[in-house]
């Protein structure tokens, strides 16, 4: 299978800036230079297996969708959207939104 790097960049680049995370802020948590970071959201760069799945689990993106561009089908689709989501808050903001479907729940089953 022949990779497509800069479409693989494309999707990283994408995926960090989703996140509101700075090229240099994700490059410190991959354990990789700026410089490299850059090169591979450019597509110069190759990367080995263990960065592809360092990126993936910052990002919180499948290896299928950062590779292939497409995500597996997911039988539990609401709860991986919903964790997804709350991936992306503060923990005051998750303890918020937990008290709110706290309360929620109970009154849509009225």
């Amino acid at each position: 299978m022949d990779l497509d790097y800069k479409k693989i960049g494309v999707r990283v680049r994408t995926e960090r800036k989703a996140l509101n995370l700075s090229r240099e802020k994700f490059a410190e948590i991959i354990d990789l230079s700026v410089n490299y970071v850059g090169q591979i959201e450019r597509g110069e760069k190759r990367f080995s297996v263990d960065t592809i799945c360092r990126i993936s689990e910052c990002l919180h993106s499948s290896l299928d969708y950062l590779i292939k561009g497409v995500d597996l089908p997911n039988t539990d689709k609401p709860a991986s959207e919903l964790s997804y989501l709350l991936d992306k808050c503060s923990k005051y903001e998750t303890s918020l939104i937990t008290d709110v479907v706290k309360v929620l729940i109970p009154r849509i089953k009225e």
